[in-house]
């Protein structure tokens, strides 16, 4: 079966169907009204009540006519690039979608690559990634931390462990939680961090948070550059302290948004053949 999909839109509280949309798509494409409605299979006469209807309730012109011919004033040329805008995410993409936190996103592209799936990534904290799923716009979602699947009631599947390592600066080498006392960190909100916090918390050490920041990348530069900052980071990722190893050990979580032929296959893949190069990169095996 094929798909072809319309939308209506509600701009100032009216609603317009698609039959506007493909009016000025159509203006814009031809400068004529009359081509455009050839071309939708219209009347010249149906087509330009069509505008001038909208245009009325709008309170502005969608159309402007010269000796050139017809096209969409700045405000219908902003109007139509809302509505293709809308229309594009509607659309089958030509490669699959994978969409999620830093440390998934790194682990899916390595996989993808051995497997042999082309496919588009984008690295967001798990939040963003969750909404942009949400709103059909991927295929592949992958979390960091597992509660937010949790929270959320999705349906998702276990394909790697990992755990935090505490990354202190140079001055700084803890040996025991005692030494965290007093301690400044950098955190990186949305991430598996809140695992350590809750550690530190229920043990009663006092830290305190004194940057914030999205990429583990950046939060390990900042520490670096650091001679009193902390911060917890994916032992996938990078060495550290194995302190709080036991108490942040977690899920890296895999949801199928579209569950076609090719990426159940890929899910197989990760499941079986893929745990050799989960474990290669750092992870620690689900099967």
């Amino acid at each position: 079966m094929e798909f072809h999909p319309k939308i209506s839109m509600t701009i100032n509280g009216h609603i317009f169907s698609y039959r506007l949309f493909e009016a000025l798509e159509g203006i814009s494409n031809y400068w004529s009204q009359r081509e455009a409605a050839k071309k939708l299979g219209i009347s010249h006469a149906v087509l330009n009540r069509r505008i001038s209807e909208s245009e009325e309730k709008l309170g502005f012109l969608l159309v402007e006519t010269s000796g050139a011919g017809s096209g969409l004033t700045l405000e219908g040329n902003k109007i139509l690039e809302r509505y293709q805008r809308y229309l594009n995410r509607l659309k089958d993409r030509d490669k699959p979608v994978i969409c999620g936190g830093h440390i998934a996103t790194g682990l899916l592209d390595v996989l993808s690559h051995h497997y042999g799936l082309e496919a588009v990534i984008y690295s967001t904290d798990d939040e963003n990634a969750i909404q942009m799923a949400e709103m059909d716009l991927v295929d592949v979602l992958v979390l960091d931390d597992p509660v937010h699947a949790f929270l959320r009631d999705l349906d998702f599947y276990p394909i790697a462990y990992d755990h935090l390592v505490l990354v202190s600066g140079a001055e700084k080498n803890p040996r025991n939680l005692d030494d965290l006392e007093g301690g400044n960190f950098v955190e990186i909100p949305f991430s598996a961090q809140r695992l350590a916090w809750n550690t530190l918390d229920n043990l009663g050490i006092d830290y305190k948070i004194v940057n914030l920041c999205r990429s583990p990348i950046i939060a390990l530069k900042m520490v670096q550059q650091s001679d009193d900052l902390h911060t917890f980071l994916n032992r996938s990722f990078t060495s550290g302290s194995d302190l709080l190893a036991e108490d942040t050990r977690h899920l890296i979580s895999l949801v199928l948004w579209n569950k076609n032929r090719e990426l159940k296959d890929f899910l197989e893949y990760i499941l079986g053949r893929g745990q050799i190069i989960i474990e290669n990169w750092g992870f620690e095996r689900i099967v």
